[in-house]
């Protein structure tokens, strides 16, 4: 830009045309964008699509972690996309936050780690590719509890389209949506077991646990297609790359919320060792997950005044529920040996290794095709309980600590555990570092409900173990061990070996004005804030009994045309499957 000036103003002409300039590359290099979207993960990728379908709209999407390593060709990133190598992506940080709750006081003061995804897609790209809804009643349940909207014939449809299941659409399952979702492969006779030893011990079977029956065994559906994970980065945020109007960045670790009054403006983010701003004309929407979309409201300002103000935080909005209502599902592991060799032992040798490998890469298909979790089901615990409280995913193998210890014998497992803890805990900042991990209190094991509820779960599980249909397969029970009988014997077995189900959800909860713990209303909007919404796991009011990604994907999905201001989807009367034994019997 040149400036010319006359009559000694010469100087202070070109002062005010260099200031213009310096605004003029500062917002250049910030930005100006119609959505700003913190995480690109299970929702965000959604949010990303969705948003920039409206061409007027520019989005702009940022990632602490990298991308998934497509670029073009599945072989440069296999251990994300090859769905039997998940185990490495869980076990290391590269791809991962790594993250460590508190010593958990009711579980002999053991540490649990949490994996949660810091790369495209997020946690759909460390999960085990299990495509669980949860039930019905979740969803009426979370209706009740003041999220207006979301019953389960207003959150159905969303399922619907966000899904392209490859047995075809009906009123339950999607047809074209951009989640492709399949079923298993591998036919494996221990998986046919376990269907039919969950009959024999008197549960029914359910063709589809997504759809009108949750309740019984069966076949589990999987976001796997064409042999390899089907992430929300691979169904959503891919395919839309090459619109104008979309925008997305990698290794952007976003450090505060830039509010103007109680507006949300921008966000301040590092990159590259640089500290930037950008700005969003319409909203700042955070999708980082149960634990760090509440860190970043509390390292902006909004959350509980009092622990903002130890942190010498400025406080924006007192809401104090930011961070807490914390849930997660727990689970365990019972093991049997297998008396013939037909497990995922062979599968961790050296030689099968590269043979797998090489027919994955090859054609996309064999055991490196499926994180065989096949099959599973959902079970009450009990007479009275309404809806399935027990979830089972059958598994013609042994892990051991998080698939960080190699089996050393054949063995089959079921990961086992209740599904609507009573446990509920928090996390807070450790600091007002934003890269310092917050302190995580799930308070696991808690109350004496889950108590009951777990040791019925082992029970239940050993029961289907005892059954005919795994007569020519069981060997001598690993874990527990024939040692572990009674109540208190199992109960100390349970605070030794249960394990967090990578399941956090609840941080910013939904719900009215009235509930002193609700962070956002039902249109996800931050109470007493404008310009500033949360999308993903951490509104949820309770968790859903069952996997948390299906649900994610469905509550950005239901939140784009939230955002859009398009009417909500409604399938109303939708038959759901109600037992006739409730009272009276599992």
């Amino acid at each position: 830009m040149l400036c010319f000036s006359s009559s000694g103003r010469l100087t202070a002409s070109l002062h005010r045309c260099m200031a213009v300039h310096r605004q003029h590359r500062q917002r250049s290099t910030a930005g100006s964008h119609s959505y700003v979207i913190v995480g690109a993960g299970s929702a965000g990728c959604v949010l990303a699509s969705r948003l920039s379908e409206n061409a007027s709209d520019s989005v702009l999407l940022l990632e602490a972690g990298p991308k998934d390593m497509h670029l073009g060709s599945t072989r440069l990133s296999w251990k994300i996309h090859m769905p039997a190598a998940l185990t490495y992506n869980l076990c290391d940080d590269k791809y991962n936050w790594f993250y460590h709750t508190l010593p958990q006081t009711h579980m002999n003061d053991r540490v649990m780690y949490w994996p949660r995804g810091r790369v495209w897609g997020g946690s759909s790209s460390l999960n085990a590719m299990v495509y669980i809804r949860g039930h019905a009643e979740d969803y009426n349940r979370w209706q009740s509890e003041g999220a207006e909207g979301w019953d389960y014939p207003r959150c159905l449809p969303y399922f619907r389209k966000a899904q392209a299941h490859e047995l075809g659409a009906d009123r339950y399952r999607g047809g074209d949506g951009p989640l492709r979702v399949t079923r298993g492969k591998t036919g494996h006779p221990l998986h046919h077991a376990f269907i039919e030893a969950g009959q024999q011990a008197g549960y029914p079977f359910t063709g589809d646990m997504n759809g009108f029956q949750q309740e019984g065994v069966g076949w589990m559906d999987m976001t796997i297609h064409g042999g390899r994970r089907w992430s929300t980065a691979s169904a959503y945020l891919r395919p839309a790359l090459s619109r104008p109007n979309l925008r997305a960045e990698v290794r952007c670790m976003v450090t505060r919320i830039l509010f103007d009054g109680t507006r949300a403006r921008g966000v301040e983010y590092q990159q590259d060792g640089q500290t930037k701003q950008v700005f969003a004309d319409k909203e700042v929407i955070l999708s980082g997950g149960a634990i760090n979309s509440p860190q970043l409201l509390l390292l902006s300002g909004v959350g509980n005044a009092d622990d903002l103000r130890q942190h010498d935080i400025p406080v924006i909005q007192h809401l104090p529920g930011v961070g807490r209502n914390l849930q997660d599902h727990l689970e365990i592991y019972v093991q049997h040996r297998c008396t013939q060799p037909i497990t995922l032992y062979k599968a961790q040798k050296p030689f099968h290794m590269v043979k797998i490998g090489l027919e994955w890469f090859v054609r996309f298909t064999g055991y490196g095709a499926t994180a065989h979790l096949e099959s599973g089901g959902f079970i009450r615990s009990r007479p009275g309980v309404s809806h399935p409280d027990i979830q089972f995913h059958f598994l013609p193998s042994q892990v051991i600590d998080h698939g960080r210890v190699k089996s050393q014998i054949e063995a089959f497992q079921v990961h086992v555990g209740p599904m609507r803890s009573t446990s509920v805990g928090w996390l807070k900042l450790k600091s007002r570092d934003p890269l310092a991990h917050p302190i995580i209190q799930p308070n696991y094991l808690s109350t004496d409900t889950d108590m009951l509820e777990f040791r019925q779960s082992i029970k239940l599980s050993r029961e289907i173990f005892a059954q005919k249909a795994f007569d020519p397969f069981r060997g001598p029970e690993v874990q527990p061990g024939p040692a572990v009988q009674s109540d208190a014997e199992i109960d100390a077995f349970i605070r030794q070996k249960a394990d967090s189900a990578y399941h956090p959800s609840c941080t910013c909860k939904m719900g009215s004005g009235s509930d002193l713990e609700a962070v956002v209303d039902p249109a996800l909007r931050v109470h007493g804030l404008q310009g500033l919404r949360v999308v993903d796991a951490s509104v949820m009011p309770s968790m859903v009994s069952g996997n948390l990604n299906a649900p994610t994907i469905m509550i950005a999905e239901k939140a784009a045309d939230i955002i859009k201001g398009i009417p909500s989807l409604h399938d109303p009367g939708v038959p759901v499957y109600r037992p006739v034994t409730v009272e009276t019997q599992r």
